[in-house]
């Protein structure tokens, strides 16, 4: 079969089906298809790409996360992560934590629909992968907790709370906030056929300049057995992964867990293991998440380190560090994907090289020489619908010419 020939075919073969009684069918993937991860970012968090704002109908919000899907399809990706607990609340009938205020624009307030159940069902029936995002300690982008709903747990136990950086975070330190942190999370994986449980980059929040998240009570009496409170820190997160696999697998076998971290582990002047980088944050020492031994371990099924940089930047090189991870990756069970900056294309803030169309193609050319790195994830969703200077255009046509099924 010729090239164009099975292009045609593959994406008839993919269409939607239906049945003789109305019914839709799920879509057919030919044997022979490629194999590799095509996911998109879909951020709910202050409405980044969805809802476009607080407030909408009910309709009028389902209509957007509909057209957001078709994009991901017309686009030929498989796998879209939807945001679905982005500060301690939910985009589902939770009944431990309040609907998020990016729905109506009031924390707690029913928007009339169920934004999680509709994205599964409505991904699946364009053969989508619906990967299910939680952030597990973010509980408020302020400070004052009486903005919280009233039935919010951080105004029941606000002793689970520390302010920082302008934020309010759970702390990871206490085994009562982990134990309801995977509660809150799993609630979702029994009711939803999800594909995965994602988590990204935020465990323990990123340094601000001169503040201290304070976690004193908790590592006085939790701390003892550790020679200091980095490693305690990194133990909580290890704790909490290591819990959250071992649940997803228990309730939904079917379902994977993945985890995209801050996409340096640590720079070689800090640790011989570390990559060929300066990065100013390194997820080790600043999030207290050895994202290294998640993978290494195969605690988890897969990662997407956020390679946020192009190719050639100096303290964060793509080239170099796309290498390092597929060394890590190496032998074991733990998936590769690579997190790419498309909201970057474009931006006039950035750099030249993200004013070149082709940045992110010759991001997935090159990882292509790396047999452990099986798929890409685009940041993010509202970027994919814009395309503005055409990057993911040109990732399509010169990667994406037919579709791919997701690494299982």
């Amino acid at each position: 079969m010729g090239r164009l020939s099975r292009r045609a075919f593959a994406l008839a073969a993919l269409s939607t089906l239906t049945t003789a009684s109305g019914a839709v069918a799920a879509p057919r993937r030919p044997w022979w298809l490629p194999t590799e991860m095509r996911g998109v970012w879909l951020a709910t968090v202050s409405n980044r790409d969805w809802p476009s704002k607080p407030g909408l109908t009910a309709a009028q919000q389902r209509a957007e996360l509909i057209a957001h899907l078709d994009r991901a399809a017309a686009d030929r990706l498989n796998t879209v992560i939807l945001q679905v607990r982005p500060t301690a609340d939910a985009l589902w009938p939770s009944p431990y934590e309040p609907w998020s205020q990016y729905l109506t624009g009031t924390q707690g307030k029913n928007p009339g629909w169920d934004p999680l159940g509709t994205a599964v069902t409505e991904a699946h029936r364009r053969g989508l992968q619906l990967h299910a995002w939680f952030n597990p300690y973010r509980v408020a982008n302020h400070t004052d907790p009486t903005k919280l709903a009233a039935s919010h747990p951080a105004r029941k136990h606000p002793d689970w709370v520390v302010p920082y950086g302008g934020k309010l975070y759970y702390n990871p330190g206490l085994p009562e906030v982990r134990a309801f942190v995977e509660k809150a999370i799993l609630d979702a994986v029994r009711k939803y056929p999800v594909d995965a449980v994602h988590f990204d980059d935020y465990f323990y929040p990123y340094p601000v300049a001169g503040q201290t998240f304070d976690d004193d009570a908790a590592y006085d009496r939790y701390g003892g057995a550790f020679v200091n409170r980095a490693a305690w820190r990194r133990d909580n997160i290890d704790k909490l992964v290591r819990e959250t696999a071992a649940a997803v697998r228990r309730i939904r076998p079917t379902a994977q867990f993945g985890i995209s971290p801050f996409g340096v582990w640590r720079n070689a002047v800090t640790d011989p293991l570390g990559s060929d980088t300066r990065a100013g944050v390194q997820s080790y020492d600043d999030n207290f998440a050895d994202t290294r031994k998640w993978v290494r371990e195969g605690w988890i099924d897969y990662l997407v380190p956020q390679l946020y940089w192009n190719i050639g930047f100096a303290a964060a090189d793509y080239a170099k560090l796309v290498p390092w991870w597929a060394e890590q990756a190496r032998g074991s069970r733990t998936k590769l994907y690579l997190g790419e900056a498309l909201y970057k294309a474009g931006d006039p803030a950035q750099s030249a090289a993200w004013q070149d169309p082709a940045e992110l193609s010759r991001h997935l050319t090159l990882a292509r020489q790396y047999q452990q790195v099986r798929g890409h994830v685009f940041f993010a969703a509202r970027e994919v619908a814009s395309d503005p200077i055409g990057a993911m255009a040109r990732v399509g046509a010169d990667h994406y010419q037919v579709p791919a099924v997701p690494p299982r």
